[in-house]
């Protein structure tokens, strides 16, 4: 595997870097925009990475060092929820999982501004803490509506992965205060977001055509 598959990054270059660039050249050039979008989504869902390797491609070409891990989760905090995000559903519990579900994000995005400073950075661990629990408790309200057997499976398998992927945020968190590195709480919180984001794509493919 290369970098870029082995992390959430390359699932999120495009909705966190490239998508916000062309919602707004959609403003300018609706036709020119909508066309990029779609051929740039068709080819990132039939190889999850591309828009990760081209963007790096294209930073290594202007030989510029970026971290790119940190900025796409501060980028994450400057983005409206997009559409792929978000159930159509309109029961208040679908409404509050999109909330919670955005709200995490968040909050996740605020940690490379405030990982420096121990007392605020404590503060944010125990809002993402209360955040992560808030939607999984969602989750579990919105699975009552969700009415095939395999739609519900799904949900519940795409759940325990979340839960594992906290986990492992958690024990990335006591390591960073043991040795330090920040890095691997970037990714770390890069991985919750991914995940976030497939319960959310999960819930929509399952319960909003009913």
């Amino acid at each position: 595997m290369t970098m870029g598959e082995e992390l959430p990054i390359n699932y999120l270059v495009y909705p966190i870097l490239l998508r916000p660039i062309l919602d707004k050249l959609e403003r300018k050039d609706t036709t020119a925009a909508e066309a990029l979008k779609t051929s740039l989504s068709k080819v990132e869902h039939l190889n999850p990475g591309f828009a990760y390797d081209l963007v790096m491609g294209l930073l290594k070409r202007a030989d510029l060092s970026v971290n790119m891990t940190e900025s796409l989760l501060k980028l994450q905090g400057n983005i409206p929820e997009t559409e792929e995000y978000k159930s159509t559903r309109s029961e208040d519990a679908f409404q509050e999982l999109n909330k919670k579900a955005y709200s995490l994000k968040k909050i996740l995005s605020r940690i490379p501004d405030e990982i420096n400073d121990r007392k605020t950075f404590l503060e944010t661990i125990k809002e993402i803490a209360s955040a992560i629990k808030k939607l999984l408790d969602t989750v579990y309200e919105v699975t009552s509506f969700i009415h095939s057997a395999s739609g519900r499976q799904a949900l519940e398998q795409r759940k325990k992965e979340f839960v594992k992927c906290s986990k492992r945020f958690s024990n990335t968190l006591k390591d960073f205060f043991k040795e330090g590195q920040a890095q691997a709480v970037f990714v770390s919180a890069l991985f919750l977001i991914h995940q976030t984001n497939v319960i959310m794509v999960t819930v929509k493919n399952k319960s909003d055509k009913y």
